[in-house]
């Protein structure tokens, strides 16, 4: 099965995710976070398929995020708000992130994907 995995080019995590899918021998489909962010219905889907809070999609530690002042505005924010933002935002979302349309990972961890993503 196909994978697909939303990256930026220029993130660490995400190379490192993709030559993991090489060296497995993984077939997938690259979209570009940034320049193709997935929109809100896709990020509930995602989230819903992951089991993770949607906080867990935010990249906390990104230059956007802390200009934004994200912290404070996910607070006390509802699902769709937090949506709403990491839509409006490629860079506000969490890379890279992974699926098979059943499951989702979030970030880069080889246990993970060796748990998710082994043939």
């Amino acid at each position: 099965m196909t994978l697909t995995m939303y990256w930026y080019p220029n993130c660490g995590s995400c190379k490192k995710a993709k030559k993991w899918l090489d060296d497995h021998d993984r077939t997938y489909n690259l979209i570009h976070i940034v320049e193709n962010p997935p929109n809100e219905q896709e990020l509930l889907d995602l989230i819903e398929k992951s089991e993770l809070p949607a906080r867990r999609f935010f990249n906390t530690s990104g230059k956007v995020y802390r200009e934004q002042k994200m912290k404070d505005k996910i607070k006390d924010a509802t699902i769709e708000e937090m949506v709403g933002y990491l839509a409006s935002n490629g860079l506000l979302i969490k890379r890279p992130i992974v699926t098979d349309g059943k499951k989702v990972t979030v970030g880069f961890k080889e246990e993970d994907f060796q748990a998710n993503w082994s043939i």
